[in-house]
């Protein structure tokens, strides 16, 4: 069965006082097999973003313990900060990596609210996709009067808590509360801007979210908010699905800020929201400076923008990993505020580990040492690999070249396809330096198990049987017995001792 990933990207309203803020972020990693990710803290925001990952029992454990954390530290009845908030554990979403579905996260939401509820009676709302009535799903309606607000709305019978007290004494005063959910994967990003004025940078937010502004009767900002037959305000829409949006002035940095949140990246991706806001500000005088990505952003979101601004440049896309990120940072300006680490910020780094692939990792000389010692792997495949690896590299440079060389600015498409290809030929050799090694080093492992008596023969047999690598071929049939092989090569692991061999004949 696969192993079930869930992340956690918890929201506490404190950005300031660093030494509460990593008590409340490390007692996660009192839990046993989470994996503590980030931790991005907001000093005008009065806010900070932790995140954290592990199997789902393990995760609720944890989020548990650091809600418990919060409410002991931060004192709601004195916090002030630009963003909205209501609690001291404001939000608390959990999403699904991999293993398992929203559906299935939900039902943890739901676990985690009961346990918060019950054993530390912190009011809250499941919100998304843990909601339990369609009104709640929305994380703005769940908090809107924010904590100011929050003794009135706990006795209305329409936003009765679903889960915890329904009734603001003192221990909530403290706590607030908090709103717990099952998402998708949330892109929290902020556009810079070369104004101070919040009211502009607002105009420009409700340009551009998909919730857009109300609808006025005359002048479009001082007039008489439009009303449809049930009096709820008519809107005009923004011009992007999929993004929430405000604007707000940041002292930390001197400057406004349009905050998005994206929350469905295959239908606006960073990139597009980027290029909209300029174009958004532009037309109102205002230029973007740059941008801030809060908390961390999956991989493939960077690479889709770094072959965004690659396309519109007519460069080949068919570079490094880490040019094409470069390219991002760059165009989006997220290094405009402070530096930004793609090792630090990217959700796929930062859960890598690195001991996985230790030859690859290897300075030149030290895997020419480590392959020239007494041990026997590295060996032949591991080295073939590499130099498959440079032999690729090279014709993936000669391809680079050429989609950028003087008078043939008519096929850097064609050059950059057959870079992009090489590329990805080469990130399967390079993972193949290590798979060989890996595989020879679990077949010794087999072979050295005990052999004592009939169990342990049977249990070394099938230890063998599943390190032996499988080389599958398809083959064409010539005639007779003759056949042409390999057309096709898939699931290649080369070693010395132990080869299985599946041929499938393709008629």
């Amino acid at each position: 069965m696969k192993q079930q990933i869930i992340e956690c990207v918890p929201n506490i309203s404190e950005g300031k006082d660093l030494k509460k803020i990593n008590t409340i972020a490390n007692v996660v990693t009192e839990v046993e097999g989470i994996k503590l990710l980030d931790i991005d803290p907001g000093k005008a925001t009065n806010r900070t973003v932790i995140t954290f990952v592990g199997e789902p029992t393990q995760v609720i454990e944890a989020a548990f313990r650091l809600i418990k954390k919060a409410s002991e530290l931060i004192d709601m009845s004195k916090q002030t900060g630009e963003h909205p908030r209501f609690g001291a554990t404001d939000v608390c979403p959990l999403v699904p990596i991999s293993g398992i579905s929203l559906a299935e996260t939900a039902t943890y939401a739901h676990q985690l609210g009961e346990r918060v509820g019950k054993e530390l009676g912190i009011p809250g709302y499941f919100y998304e996709t843990a909601a339990k009535e369609e009104k709640r799903k929305n994380l703005a309606n769940c908090r809107s009067g924010e904590y100011e607000g929050l003794a009135n709305k706990l006795t209305d019978p329409n936003w009765k808590p679903d889960f915890g007290p329904a009734a603001f004494n003192a221990t909530i005063a403290r706590t607030g509360a908090t709103a717990i959910s099952a998402r998708d994967f949330l892109i929290a990003y902020n556009v810079n801007l070369n104004t101070t004025s919040t009211r502009r940078a607002n105009a420009i937010a409700f340009d551009i979210r998909e919730a857009g502004r109300a609808k006025r009767e005359g002048n479009p900002i001082t007039g008489k908010k439009v009303v449809d037959a049930n009096g709820e305000p008519v809107r005009i829409p923004g011009k992007l699905k999929a993004v929430k949006g405000i604007g707000w002035y940041i002292e930390e940095y001197g400057i406004a800020q349009i905050s998005y949140n994206l929350t469905d990246i295959k239908i606006t991706s960073i990139h597009k929201a980027f290029d909209e806001t300029l174009i958004a500000a532009q037309e109102r005088g205002i230029r973007v400076t740059g941008s801030e990505l809060v908390g961390l952003v999956p991989l493939k979101a960077m690479l889709d923008a770094g072959k965004y601004f690659l396309n519109k440049q007519n460069r080949s896309l068919g570079v490094s990993e880490d040019e094409i990120i470069k390219i991002a940072v760059k165009s989006l300006g997220l290094d405009d505020l402070k530096p930004f680490n793609p090792k630090e910020k990217i959700i796929e780094y930062m859960m890598e580990d690195s001991s996985s692939s230790p030859l690859i990792n290897l300075t030149l000389t030290n895997f020419a040492k480590e392959t020239a010692g007494e041990s026997p792997a590295p060996g032949g495949g591991s080295i073939a690999a590499y130099v498959g690896t440079l032999g690729v590299a090279l014709g993936t440079m000669v391809a680079n070249l050429s989609s950028h060389k003087r008078g043939w600015d008519d096929k850097w498409e064609y050059f950059s396809d057959w870079a992009e290809k090489g590329q990805v030929y080469k990130n399967q050799l390079l993972k193949l330096v290590d798979e060989d090694t890996n595989s020879f080093n679990a077949i010794m492992d087999s072979f050295r198990l005990p052999k004592d008596n009939e169990a342990q023969i049977i249990a070394r047999k099938k230890a063998i049987q599943k390190a032996s690598p499988i080389v599958e071929v398809k083959a064409r049939r010539i005639g007779g017995s003759t056949y042409q092989v390999p057309i096709e090569v898939s699931g290649f692991r080369a070693t010395n001792l132990s080869l299985r061999w599946i041929i499938r004949y393709a008629e």
